[in-house]
């Protein structure tokens, strides 16, 4: 069983944390994210740390307690530092672009793909075969990502198509002539 739960999350300077009942709000330099606590679970903030203790000792308060410090931890490194993805175009012909609020992707299809880019989440296309998304929700960065690469997603023969910097495509040997 993970003990997640029990370590504090430490607060940089620059964050506040606010903890107004079951809501606890946390501003920094990139926004403010909220919160909205279950009943099984006590935030207390003290100085520069942040404090989850379960109510009581059941299953799912135990539960509760280790997912919502990884919550808490997530939103003050969100709007802190930010989440980033990178992403890898592979392929002849496929590139990608921002285009205003708007990322327009070519993959071997007869049209290309616009792709709107929500509010708070930003896009750069260093190259025409790289893409940068980033952004202060590590749920929505990792969503977008995901979506973004079920576009093309990498084929296992030649590894074309879209994949995660950080990804390696497990490649298959071809026909035997």
């Amino acid at each position: 069983m993970s003990r997640v739960g029990k370590y504090p999350v430490s607060v940089p300077s620059g964050v506040t944390v606010q903890i107004t009942g079951p809501e606890v709000t946390v501003k920094g330099k990139l926004g403010e994210s909220k919160l909205t606590l279950r009943d099984n679970v006590e935030v207390t903030l003290d100085g520069n740390l942040i404090w989850v203790k379960p109510k009581n000792e059941t299953k799912h308060a135990r539960m509760m307690w280790g997912t919502t410090r990884a919550h808490l931890n997530n939103m003050v490194k969100g709007v802190s530092e930010g989440f980033t993805v990178n992403l890898e175009i592979n392929g002849v012909g496929y590139r990608a672009a921002v285009e205003g609020k708007s990322l327009k992707l070519q993959l071997g299809y007869s049209h290309d793909i616009e792709y709107p880019i929500p509010d708070d989440v930003a896009m750069k296309c260093e190259k025409p075969t790289a893409i940068s998304i980033t952004g202060r929700d590590k749920r929505q960065v990792g969503q977008i990502a995901a979506e973004i690469r079920a576009f093309r997603g990498p084929e296992p023969y030649k590894g074309k198509g879209i994949k995660y910097e950080t990804e390696t495509i497990l490649r298959k040997e071809g026909k035997k002539k």
